[in-house]
């Protein structure tokens, strides 16, 4: 049986290697309906994951918030008992940025929600990465869903703000994803390569970048994609990577889940081994559930 699989496997990727993106899908359609891989077995101590990076939990907290109910948050947080092995991140509103920095634990780090596609200057109501910088921010999320398709950022844009972020030195956490009317048509990977390919046009390294996962369908609406939908969508993604890349980049370039993932079904998303973190929504403004979240890394610890 292994040696069956590992030749439909083989000829699976002689195949890809021939075609261009738009022949992807098919390809992962094929490899998911045919193949069955054994579990990964790690060394005891280890967390199991398809990628070397570490754990990597983002709280969106949107355009949400007072300054007492952040210092509560905040106050939350400071309390809370952390797994050590995860970077954490959170992202206030703009107007928050400071309070929360100057609050919070050391062990947490601060990102934006967005910034603008090069340096200051005359762009009212635009936000600067050098001034991010200036506010102690480590991280930008850049390309998220509601600012494609509610602010009408386009691709290109998205992957020139990328670019010009990691050139002043901030790490840049990578939406992706698709719609509903998208994924029914069955293009959730066309979508995906689509809008990779435009942030690989722009940049020169996926050193600083986490890539998050986040089907549109699911943002905000409860519902939440299965384990093996988010899993399938990760694996292509690390694929994606290795085949336009290398191998070195695949592995170490963190891709996250984002969309309704609360303290219910952390653990169970979390066990999938192409899922190296979250980028939480809703539940991140809540300091207990955020932490539960935190630490659902504990269900990729196995041992062997």
């Amino acid at each position: 049986m292994a040696a069956t699989s590992t030749s439909l496997f083989s000829s699976h990727l002689h195949f890809l290697n021939s075609q261009p993106f738009s022949s992807t899908h098919s390809f992962f359609q094929s490899v998911h309906s045919t193949l069955s891989f054994p579990p990964s077995k790690p060394s005891r101590g280890v967390v199991a994951m398809a990628g070397s990076g570490k754990f990597f939990v983002g709280g969106n907290w949107k355009c949400n918030g007072t300054k007492d109910s952040l210092s509560k948050l905040v106050s939350d947080l400071n309390s809370a008992t952390l797994e050590p092995d995860v970077d954490v991140v959170v992202a206030p509103p703009f107007v928050y940025i400071d309070q929360v920095k100057n609050s919070i634990t050391d062990r947490i780090e601060i990102s934006a929600q967005n910034s603008w596609v090069g340096k200051g200057g005359a762009f009212t109501g635009e936000i600067s990465v050098e001034q991010l910088k200036d506010l102690g921010c480590k991280w930008v999320i850049l390309g998220h869903s509601e600012r494609r398709h509610i602010i009408g950022e386009n691709d290109e844009f998205i992957g020139k703000k990328a670019a010009y972020a990691l050139s002043e030195g901030l790490g840049v956490i990578a939406c992706i994803g698709e719609l509903l009317q998208e994924r029914e048509a069955g293009k959730t990977f066309d979508v995906c390569f689509q809008q990779l390919k435009a942030f690989a046009d722009a940049v020169s390294s996926w050193d600083n970048i986490v890539i998050a996962y986040e089907p549109v369908w699911v943002i905000g609406t409860g519902k939440v994609a299965t384990p093996e939908q988010a899993q399938e969508v990760h694996a292509a993604v690390r694929d994606w990577l290795k085949k336009n890349f290398s191998v070195e980049v695949a592995s170490k370039t963190r891709i996250i889940y984002g969309g309704s993932v609360n303290a219910s079904n952390s653990a169970e998303l979390a066990k999938k081994e192409d899922i190296d973190g979250f980028l939480v929504g809703g539940a991140s403004l809540k300091g207990p559930e955020f932490a539960t979240i935190i630490n659902s890394v504990t269900s990729k610890k196995v041992a062997a």
